[in-house]
């Protein structure tokens, strides 16, 4: 590693108790040095947020209406900006400029709330992401479905019985995925993250175009500035679940905090990366919330108050087919990686804890084919992984209920990771007193935020529970 080394002259002799030796190649912790900008942290964060939980957004405003639901999505908005904001302020531990630099979230919660909180981080983060497995499935298979049930109909016109089951798709979905599981690091291919943005850009972009050219050519259906109407299209409990639900999956679409910390440790030290992470959390939820609130509104404008709960799928198969068919084909290719993106972590936790305690267990063994042929087999981690993806497609077979998981996933992740543990952090780190306007401003926006991710986990699971009692796997059609 090239060094540059600088003398400082005293009085005509080299001091040499002032040699300053400066690497130019590597930050103030030793690691390479850091590069990122306001841009590069900007595209992260837009790449990682916009992806399925925007399909969910125009049934959400259907469920609040035109003054609640747009001013839902800029309300959350607002609160994952002001606790990113906090966050970026907890990524050094003590100084925010000069302090230990810290690499995850996780890391974070420890530093500064020590290794009690770390425990219900840890429990946190992979419910969230075993859920989201879960999800990822039910969409996957809800898309190929989709577009089976379109190719059908446009081929034995429009009258015809091409009603099918999830389920079968559910299943090779999973197939596919025990396959890749196997594959080392797929999840670190940067091939991965360039699809994963392609995909969800464009099947983004073809809802809002497809709504937009709905609109344009009168298509507009009946909505209202409440959304939905009790004695119209359902009662007035149903009212209130579906509310509570659509915030679940208004709160999914924001739920990306968990990366926001290994993003900013991509960012280059000067201006300080705090300082550089506000910018980029600024710049790239102003943009995600506007194509959101397109998302949103154009979608409800489209189809009303019987808005699909994927957009998607309530185009059907009188728009241009081969548009709608490229958007679904794009989600399933987005989730086919997305899916190992958040399986790995998983992966990588159970194997590494297993490693320090049984070495042995996981260790791979040669498998000799022939003389010349010899493959590495790691039977513990064809066993475990494979389980794994079983578990996430058989609960989604069993529960394919496409908006209750999102809202589950969405309330059950939202308060802990973007506001309770952010907010909690900033207290110990900047010392905040008790009962000090500060801090009865930050608890209170916590137990809001609380209150309402619980009550929307409630409405999820009745809604779970009440689409059970008429479903049953592989006989319930779509």
């Amino acid at each position: 590693m090239a060094r540059e080394v600088q003398m400082v002259e005293n009085g005509g002799s080299v001091a040499q108790n002032e040699v300053q030796v400066v690497d130019a190649e590597v930050d103030d912790d030793g690691r390479p040095k850091r590069t990122g900008t306001v841009s590069t942290a900007s595209a992260h964060i837009i790449t990682a947020v916009i992806g399925s939980g925007v399909l969910s957004l125009a049934w959400a405003t259907a469920q609040l209406g035109w003054f609640v639901g747009p001013g839902s999505l800029v309300i959350f908005s607002a609160i994952t900006f002001y606790t990113s904001n906090l966050l970026a302020d907890c990524y050094r531990t003590g100084d925010p400029v000069m302090g230990k630099r810290n690499y995850s979230y996780v890391e974070a919660v420890k530093s500064s709330l020590g290794k009690k909180q770390v425990w219900l981080c840890l429990i946190c983060q992979y419910t969230n992401l075993y859920g989201t497995s879960v999800g990822y499935t039910i969409t996957a298979a809800i898309s190929a479905g989709a577009m089976h049930k379109s190719l059908c109909l446009r081929r034995r016109t429009h009258a015809a019985d091409c009603k099918i089951s999830d389920s079968r798709y559910m299943i090779a979905f999973g197939i596919l995925q025990i396959f890749m599981s196997q594959l080392p690091k797929f999840h670190d291919l940067w091939i991965v993250s360039i699809l994963a943005a392609v995909m969800s850009f464009s099947y983004s972009s073809i809802v809002v175009g497809l709504s937009i050219a709905r609109v344009v050519s009168g298509g507009i259906k009946r909505t209202t500035l409440t959304g939905t109407q009790v004695g119209v299209d359902l009662d007035a409990s149903q009212k209130i679940w579906l509310v509570l639900q659509a915030l679940g999956n208004i709160a999914f679409a924001y739920s990306f905090s968990l990366i926001l910390v290994e993003i900013q440790d991509t960012l280059k030290s000067t201006p300080p990366e705090n300082k550089t992470m506000k910018k980029a959390v600024l710049i790239s939820l102003s943009i995600t919330t506007a194509f959101y609130l397109l998302c949103g509104c154009l979608g409800y404008a489209a189809f009303g108050n019987s808005v699909a709960g994927n957009i998607l799928t309530g185009f059907g198969p009188y728009e241009p087919l081969w548009l709608v068919n490229f958007a679904h084909a794009c989600i399933i290719a987005h989730l086919v990686g997305a899916y190992q993106v958040f399986s790995q972590p998983i992966f990588s936790m159970v194997e590494s804890s297993l490693a320090r305690w049984y070495p042995n267990l996981i260790a791979s063994k040669s498998l000799e084919i022939s003389n010349k042929f010899k493959i590495k087999l790691n039977f513990f981690m064809i066993v475990w992984r494979t389980i794994f993806v079983v578990t996430t497609t058989v609960l989604a077979i069993v529960m394919p209920f496409f908006n209750d998981i999102v809202g589950f996933l969405g309330a059950v992740g939202f308060w802990p990771m973007t506001v309770y543990f952010p907010i909690e952090m900033y207290i110990k780190s900047r010392q905040i007193r008790v009962l000090s306007a500060k801090w009865i401003w930050l608890q209170s926006l916590s137990v809001v935020c609380l209150i309402v991710s619980v009550a929307s986990v409630c409405a999820s699971v009745q809604g779970i529970a009440k689409s059970l009692k008429s479903y049953s796997p592989f006989e319930s059609l779509s």
